[in-house]
């Protein structure tokens, strides 16, 4: 075995981010059976901060004792759901937590973890760091390690397919690298790439087949695909038509003014994407 492949066996150790209420449980038992996939070590982490406005006034020293009551109350509450449904399935779990930004805090208790599991925010629906909400794609971004990113309807992982949507960038590059030991538990893997023009689809079959020949030789069979779509057709509804069970994709944006802008591409698939996304940055 090359010193490559030795690299990226396995994901030993996932974290899970739960919100301090419980809308976002739905993902904790995807995390957990994701985490049974791999033997892995489950670690929980959630955190909440004190809201800049209260009933839409503005927060007032005396109420800062109340409102991280009420969060430690929260936290308290999402330890005990995390370790209730965790020891039912798992040997090997952690808990983290703390009154702090959540975006912050989970970023840099990232170190910890090979990846790191999310729920994804519909369309409309803000970060709110007093419920413990964060923005997926924000992770992405500061955390250092590959994300997924759970719709809300999904509570259980199938391990059958997943695709890999190839643009020839650093960024694609680095989310297959991260993805290797999901695409070596899935049964089929097959790799995209969308053309705009049919003069492209021979250039676009030479980038899959270096592709292929790379996860070949990391032990991956796979296939290619190049589609072409016109200017008025969508190409992201198309990647969703494949149906797997997986997206893995490279995470696009840069930062402006403390906050993240993300292409449409990743911004599609951090808010409509109806499979779990696999995304690397």
């Amino acid at each position: 075995m090359g010193p490559l492949k030795g690299l990226f066996m396995t994901f030993s150790t996932i974290m899970v981010h739960l919100n301090v209420d419980p809308s976002g449980d739905t993902r904790l038992s995807a995390a957990l059976d994701f985490a049974r996939h791999f033997d892995a070590k489950l670690i929980g982490v959630a955190a909440a901060s004190l809201p800049w406005s209260f009933y839409g006034q503005e927060v007032t020293p005396s109420q800062i004792d109340q409102l991280n009551g009420i969060i430690t109350k929260r936290l308290a509450d999402a330890e005990d759901r995390f370790r209730r449904a965790a020891k039912q399935h798992l040997q090997k779990i952690e808990w983290r937590s703390a009154i702090a930004s959540p975006a912050a805090y989970v970023s840099l208790q990232a170190r910890a973890a090979d990846l790191i599991i999310v729920g994804r925010n519909p369309d409309g629906l803000l970060p709110d760091p007093f419920l413990g909400r964060i923005d997926p794609g924000d992770l992405a971004m500061r955390a250092g390690r590959p994300v997924l990113v759970i719709p809300e309807e999904v509570d259980k992982i199938n391990m059958k397919s997943a695709m890999v949507a190839w643009k020839d960038t650093r960024e694609a590059r680095g989310a297959v690298s991260d993805a290797l030991p999901l695409l070596r538990k899935v049964q089929e893997v097959v790799v995209v790439e969308g053309i705009e023009d049919e003069l492209d689809r021979s250039a676009a079959h030479d980038r899959l087949d270096d592709v292929i020949s790379w996860l070949a030789a990391h032990g991956i069979p796979s296939v290619a695909r190049v589609f072409c779509f016109p200017d008025n057709e969508d190409p992201m509804e198309k990647l969703y038509q494949y149906g797997t069970d997986f997206i893995i994709a490279g995470a696009y944006g840069h930062a402006q003014m403390r906050e993240w802008i993300f292409g449409g591409f990743t911004r599609h698939l951090l808010n409509r994407s109806p499979q779990c996304v696999f995304l690397s940055h």
